[in-house]
């Protein structure tokens, strides 16, 4: 059995977290690597953090349970990816203490880049007051002051990103190097 690693993507809100998840989660599977989860914050919140609003206390609350849920993954030999603002550097310090083979990602993006995304309209209500508490408007985002991989999808390609991520994760021999074609055969 592969040793088990959690890779946790931090960033704004419509910066690229869950795409670069998925992507990260194809890629591991085409590389023969069986046991991949994916633990996703829009997810996670309809099942195992439903009874949490968005104070403080309740996003610490919040990564703390899927804190508990990638430790008890990665420990077992299972590839986790963990996509969610975890806007705290503290929370995300508990998470780095206690996961197995923890990646942090950063995934900037430029606020103004952000606003004109904005494939939720979730930062056009929070721009006009609908929505307060909202990360980056008006609630805090600690950026990663030693994240192992800092992505700028503003200037990168989706592809670009994940190269950085899987030639990160091949330099520690946590996932297997990828064989070019003409040398598969």
């Amino acid at each position: 059995m592969r040793e088990g690693f959690v890779v946790w993507f931090t960033g704004l809100s419509g910066s690229g977290k869950t795409t670069l998840a998925m992507a990260l989660e194809r890629a591991l599977r085409e590389r023969g690597i069986r046991f991949v989860q994916r633990l996703d914050g829009d997810v996670v919140r309809q099942d195992l953090t439903r009874d949490l609003g968005f104070s403080k206390e309740d996003r610490d609350e919040n990564i703390r349970r899927v804190t508990f849920v990638a430790e008890l993954l990665s420990k077992n030999g299972v590839a986790t990816t963990c996509a969610f603002i975890s806007p705290y550097r503290e929370a995300r310090a508990e998470a780095r203490r206690r996961c197995h083979n923890f990646i942090e990602v950063y995934v900037e993006c430029p606020l103004e880049t952000l606003i004109s995304r904005d494939p939720k309209g979730l930062y056009k209500k929070a721009l006009a007051g609908e929505i307060t508490g909202f990360t980056g408007i008006d609630d805090p985002y600690e950026p990663p002051e030693d994240a192992e991989i800092v992505v700028h999808t503003d200037k990168e390609t989706v592809e670009e990103s994940l190269g950085k991520i899987l030639s990160y994760l091949e330099d520690r021999g946590l996932i297997p190097a990828r064989v070019p074609a003409r040398e598969a055969k």
